[in-house]
């Protein structure tokens, strides 16, 4: 017997809810059909992780007067926002740049529409801080932890290759966020390669440390993703969330402090912890072009390489670039 893993076993919970929040919708568009009366409004289905999203547009006032409704719904990580875009649970989300392709390349239908760029030192690889291990060339022969497909195990393979470490000369261990920080902290694990906000919470609150980042290995590009179903049937509610979504990652560069408190009251994580993630990532909206297309096709080809990806990928036919052209940003 095939056993379900907690991954899909989570999944499967959020499409349940879900259900049930999909016939109290139909319900309520009923009434209004009958009404003669919001017939048209259009509800947008959001996969946030961190109450990133939401905070953001909270806090920066581009959360008012909305055309249409958004039901937003929290994630621990990329991996079940993606499956849940791909069961049909969600319309929109967003994930690392690898973590989307994986999905991608498995047939999922949907499309990188909107891109963020971070500073590559915001992703690492953390070991305890009564750990032996000082630099990466020390990580042969260790145990590293990381998400499958993502930037975890691309940063893991990557730093590997940088110091002549052959992948066999190390072990990876493929585990979700949650868990790869119980295994550090319990020491079942020797290193974990992580993103923000769970770098500075595991620096400032465990007392772990930084021995390798992504600086010179990895894009660091998050992507807002939609299902081609959205993209068909919602596209100018797409083109506004993902617009405001813009709009207020630009104005949160001059607001840190007033990002990282909406989002410790949204999340109850520790407001220290997200103000300094917030300033070391400095996130910025990018626009999908030629470049960032050629960026991301490398990233891939070596992911390909390491494993990661089973296939080669044709990135451009992957995204659709016809969003970021008309939010009026540029790279």
């Amino acid at each position: 017997m095939t056993a379900i893993s907690p991954l899909t076993h989570f999944v499967t919970r959020w499409i349940e809810r879900l259900a049930v929040a999909t016939a109290v919708v139909a319900l309520a568009v009923g009434y209004a059909l009958h009404g003669a009366v919001a017939a048209e409004q259009v509800v947008l289905r959001v996969g946030d992780q961190k109450g990133g999203n939401r905070s953001l547009l909270e806090i920066s006032g581009l959360a008012k007067d909305l055309p249409y409704k958004i039901e937003w719904l929290e994630f621990p990580a990329a991996a079940p926002i993606l499956e849940a875009i791909n069961a049909g649970a969600l319309d929109v989300g967003y994930t690392g740049d690898l973590s989307f392709l994986t999905v991608y390349a498995a047939g999922a239908p949907i499309k990188a529409i909107g891109g963020i760029r971070s500073n590559a030192t915001t992703q690492a690889i953390l070991v305890r801080g009564d750990s032996p291990i000082r630099s990466p060339a020390e990580l042969k022969g260790k145990r590293l932890a990381g998400t499958r497909g993502g930037w975890g195990q691309f940063l893991i393979s990557a730093t590997l290759e940088q110091n002549a470490i052959k992948p066999d000369e190390a072990t990876f261990v493929p585990l979700g966020p949650v868990d790869a920080k119980i295994a550090l902290i319990a020491g079942s694990v020797d290193g974990w390669a992580v993103w923000e906000p769970y770098v500075s919470y595991a620096e400032l609150k465990d007392g772990a440390r930084v021995v390798a980042t992504g600086e010179g290995l990895t894009p660091t590009i998050i992507f807002i993703v939609a299902s081609d179903q959205a993209i068909a049937t919602k596209r100018a509610a797409v083109q506004d969330l993902l617009h405001r979504l813009d709009k207020a990652r630009l104005w949160s560069l001059d607001h840190v402090d007033d990002y990282a408190r909406s989002t410790a009251e949204l999340t109850r994580l520790p407001e220290d912890v997200l103000r300094r993630a917030y300033a070391d990532q400095h996130s910025s909206p990018i626009v999908i072009d030629d470049a960032v297309v050629k960026e991301i096709q490398a990233a891939a080809d070596r992911a390909t390489r390491y494993g990661i990806l089973a296939n080669t990928i044709d990135v451009g036919k992957a995204v659709d670039r016809s969003f970021t052209q008309a939010s009026g940003i540029s790279n």
